[in-house]
């Protein structure tokens, strides 16, 4: 039985994917079609319902939820792990309003949790999130960076505003929901919870070769360090990726809260998560 699956070449996501797509665990009868994405071009296609399993930002989440249920493993979610706004130029009367704000990708969480901390800011493009960091160096605005660029801006001389994460932490006192693994309503409910089970058997036996980096992971980063790539795996890949738990629930039903309040909607809370 195969199924399409599509997630991000940043060091989390082929951590956590790399034992099942490459059959270092035993996956049974089920074999999966990889695509590799940067993570707003898998939000789109998650609106378009492109594949059957799909890596998201959580932000995008209340717009698939008739397609898809979110899987109880392979979240990045925590604490001190927001996106950053950063700047080039910073003072003490800087107003992000008057500046162009780059965001990676009106779909991301990223642009959810900017919104909900600066809503009179109305300025703003949306890029790639690797092009980013060299958008605010070329001093053509401010940035919102995620990935690997939260431990890459500081050598070129940019500086944070703030900590978006820190902001919704303080804001709600939950974690902040990053993104996570969806999969397609109609796969029957029994095949569902098997992959899902799979996802959590990949992550742990990365774990129990950590900190080793495989060439999986190497292959896949973009010009990145391996204390880069640490770092990341670090950063997003815990035990809410594991499993999401209900503590883990909570904040993404939290999001999807805000995200109801902002855009005055109607959203199913007994229905998010698979059975």
């Amino acid at each position: 039985m195969k199924f399409t699956v599509g997630f991000s070449p940043c060091p989390n996501d082929t951590f956590i994917f790399d034992a099942l797509v490459n059959k270092k665990i035993d996956t049974g009868n089920f074999e999966f079609d990889v695509v590799l994405e940067d993570v707003q071009t898998l939000n789109q296609w998650a609106m378009q319902g492109n594949l059957d399993i799909t890596k998201l930002s959580y932000g995008v989440l209340p717009k698939v939820l008739d397609s898809y249920a979110v899987l109880k493993s392979g979240s990045a979610l925590g604490r001190g792990v927001g996106p950053l706004l950063i700047t080039k130029n910073d003072g003490p009367f800087l107003k992000v309003e008057d500046f162009t704000i780059a965001i990676p990708g009106e779909q991301t969480t990223a642009h959810l949790l900017f919104s909900l901390a600066y809503p009179q800011a109305k300025k703003k493009i949306f890029l790639r999130y690797d092009v980013i960091e060299n958008f605010v160096a070329e001093g053509k605005g401010l940035g919102v960076i995620i990935h690997e660029n939260r431990f890459t801006y500081l050598n070129k001389g940019l500086k944070k505003i703030i900590d978006l994460g820190d902001f919704w932490e303080k804001e709600t006192g939950n974690a902040i929901p990053l993104g996570g693994i969806v999969m397609r309503r109609e796969i029957d409910t029994a095949i569902q919870q098997q992959i899902d089970a799979l996802i959590k058997k990949s992550i742990e036996y990365a774990f129990s070769n950590y900190p080793q980096l495989n060439d999986y992971i190497r292959n896949n980063a973009q010009e990145m360090s391996e204390d880069v790539m640490r770092q990341h795996i670090d950063l997003y890949v815990n035990d809410y990726s594991i499993d999401l738990g209900e503590e883990g629930k909570n904040a993404i039903k939290k999001l999807l809260q805000v995200y109801q309040q902002t855009n005055n909607c109607s959203i199913n809370y007994e229905d998010i998560f698979i059975n």
